[in-house]
């Protein structure tokens, strides 16, 4: 396993990292990236910045980061750019000419936060067409394994609790999240034509709320409302819930997640196509999080309403059977655990003094 400059300054970060690729290894999935080339969109966003450390330490040969920083931040992949195997391309990935030499392209940008994708849905939109388009026919230049990162968010309101990938969805195909859910859903139908008309090697996973160290507490959202509470239980602020508090949501912890994308890029034949539910079983009201972070960390914060959130699903719970049999995965990481680690390094940086 290759070093990482990240470990002289985020230890809470690289531990996870390490904890992760030891899954790998045991799996005997540690060497399967080492010296291979990687495309990555959103590749310094919370998630692509993850799994581009991940593939770092396990010895990629080159990996290409496309990301305007819109959402990104270069703090999360600065570390890496020095090394000679990591280079950035600042711009919007619907903005790249389709390129070639690549044995993953991996497909991460997007705006999942809903307050930033309403406020700006013709580039969610974008990223999630045009993007696509152009990252599939880099993949298919070089004869590369495509992932996409989709989201729950195609399920929609769901009718069906816990959710399998069998599940057509429920959507409101011109409401105020259509920007984010409608793209999500034509990336996944264009990354399956690919397949089809050109035999490319194509997975997706269907991404529900995950949350860890690098995720922007300062960004609304429930794709956001761990790291928000967080914060405002340590800044002495009152914990803001839209709606009753009673919408239920599965938290999954960031190392889980990155652990389940690499399995899903095994090189496994029945891995092709193959479309996988990556989140948490264990089902939570907004609430309860709220009463839980507060008791994690000590707050003596109150909780406060807000007006419910439009199109808010008011249940979102995956079935991860699928992801249990074809990956041989499950989450390791207790919401509890997870909460106490997200607090420390949110608290490392809300207390270290500005730059």
């Amino acid at each position: 396993m290759e070093g990482n400059p990240l470990c002289r300054i985020d230890s809470t970060v690289c531990s996870d990292l390490a904890m992760a690729i030891n899954k790998l290894r045991e799996a005997g999935l540690s060497d399967v990236f080492h010296g291979k080339r990687f495309l990555v969109s959103g590749g310094a966003g919370f998630l692509g910045s993850w799994l581009v450390d991940t593939l770092y330490m396990l010895g990629a040969e080159k990996i290409t980061v496309v990301d305007n920083l819109s959402t990104g931040s270069l703090d999360n992949i600065r570390h890496l750019l020095g090394t000679g195997r990591v280079e950035l391309v600042d711009k919007p990935v619907e903005a790249l000419s389709p390129v070639k030499g690549y044995d993953y392209v991996l497909h991460l940008a997007a705006r999942p936060s809903p307050d930033d994708y309403m406020e700006h849905p013709v580039e969610t939109l974008r990223a999630s067409s045009l993007g696509t388009e152009v990252m599939l026919e880099s993949a298919r230049l070089s004869d590369a394994v495509f992932l996409l990162t989709s989201t729950s968010e195609v399920y929609g309101h769901a009718q069906v609790v816990p959710t399998p990938e069998t599940y057509w969805g429920y959507v409101n195909p011109v409401g105020p999240r259509s920007c984010y859910d409608e793209g999500k859903r034509y990336a996944e139908a264009l990354a399956m034509a690919y397949m089809r008309q050109y035999g490319l090697d194509v997975r997706i996973s269907r991404i529900f709320n995950t949350y860890g160290p690098r995720l922007d507490w300062r960004s609304p959202g429930y794709g956001r409302v761990v790291v928000k509470f967080i914060a405002q239980a340590l800044r002495g602020e009152p914990l803001t819930v839209h709606g009753t508090g009673r919408q239920t949501r599965s938290f999954l912890y960031v190392a889980d997640n990155i652990e389940a994308h690499l399995r899903l890029l095994a090189p496994r034949e029945e891995l092709r196509g193959a479309i996988v539910n990556i989140g948490s079983s264990d089902e939570i009201t907004i609430l309860e999080l709220a009463k839980l972070v507060l008791e994690i960390t000590g707050s003596a914060s109150g909780i406060v309403y807000l007006p419910p959130r439009p199109d808010d699903p008011p249940r979102r719970r995956p079935d991860i059977t699928k992801a249990r049999r074809l990956l041989d995965w499950k989450p390791q990481t207790t919401l509890q655990e997870g909460l106490r680690k997200t607090t420390r390094w949110i608290q490392n940086k809300i207390l270290l003094p500005p730059k």
